[in-house]
């Protein structure tokens, strides 16, 4: 009996250890995106922020692909030690899972979910050489001919918007998946697709530089980095408000305190002034409301996507 007591007194010491002492390596902080796309440039943030935290190296390590169930998947697999964690958002976490039933994944099982980031409205930008310079001319010109629009992928919020959208305005376009948002981007650049939804940190400069022009953003309310854009909303679409929230994951089993200094560190680092202040003029929103509040997010962004999907007839690959 004494023996088997000092054994467990053993094996919790062990582990008390090694809650204090982490991470006692580099962490693999995995962008469900490609370089460029939203989860990517909040990530590379982040990281600089949580490497003096803890004084260890966090290294931006980027798996495109699916709308995120590349990364998802992998991520999942992982040691739930602290040292894998994934910058993912609604696409991985709710609208695939909506779309694919028979996933290999499930967010509420599978993954330890630490805390919301950013909420990260959409636009919906044309190839300036369509001859629309509104949403409504957009609409005219999508019934009158076959336009092609491009997403980051089946299944990501890009792809579920545009379809929302083509089923609210009764139009038909053939649809064109990419392996990220900044291969979405490059296409509608292009002239490869006319049309597509992008975050806001992805398009913002060629707006301005007038090599893409901007219809509406998908939200409630207007951006303050784009605040000339008009909501869906405003143009005619009630109840049009979509947006993708991302968030910081780790695979299940993660350890309470790990996961409680991770919160802890990534609430401080969102609301120091520069990295606010980089994420405002990103379109981004602060969405950071701890762990509890972000696990019942996830459920609720579940029945929101999938009550949507089904409203959209929108079917996976």
């Amino acid at each position: 009996m004494k023996v088997l007591w000092a054994l467990c007194c053993a094996v919790f010491a062990m582990a008390a250890y090694g809650q204090e002492t982490y991470p006692s390596k580099s962490v693999r902080l995995v962008a469900a995106a490609a370089p460029g796309g939203n989860p990517d440039v909040l990530a590379r943030m982040l990281a600089a922020k949580l490497a003096d935290a803890f004084g260890r190296p966090f290294v931006v390590e980027n798996l495109p692909g699916a709308g995120g169930v590349v990364a998802a998947e992998q991520v999942a697999r992982a040691q739930p030690d602290g040292h894998t964690l994934m910058l993912g958002d609604s696409g991985a976490l709710a609208i695939n899972i909506a779309l694919n039933p028979k996933l290999t994944y499930h967010p509420l099982k599978d993954f330890t979910l630490i805390t919301a980031l950013a909420a990260v409205p959409t636009v919906l930008v044309v190839h300036p050489s369509l001859p629309a310079s509104s949403l409504s001319d957009f609409v005219k010109e999508a019934k009158a001919k076959q336009l092609a629009y491009g997403s980051a992928g089946n299944g990501s919020v890009h792809h579920l918007t545009m379809a929302v959208f083509l089923a609210r305005s009764g139009v038909e376009m053939l649809h064109v998946p990419y392996k990220g948002g900044t291969a979405l981007v490059a296409a509608v650049l292009a002239g490869e697709v006319q049309s597509g939804w992008s975050g806001i940190p992805n398009v913002a400069a060629h707006i301005r530089a007038g090599k893409l022009r901007v219809l509406c953003i998908s939200t409630a309310r207007r951006s303050a980095s784009l605040p000339e854009v008009p909501t869906a909303i405003e143009l005619g679409y009630p109840g049009f408000d979509i947006a993708t929230t991302i968030g910081l994951q780790a695979p299940a089993g993660l350890p309470r305190e790990i996961a409680a200094r991770l919160q802890s560190a990534v609430a401080k680092a969102l609301r120091e002034r520069d990295l606010a202040e980089r994420m405002a003029n990103l379109g981004m929103e602060l969405a950071e409301n701890g762990t509890e509040h972000y696990a019942r997010f996830v459920r609720e962004d579940l029945e929101r996507y999938a009550a949507a999907v089904k409203a959209a007839g929108i079917k996976g690959d």
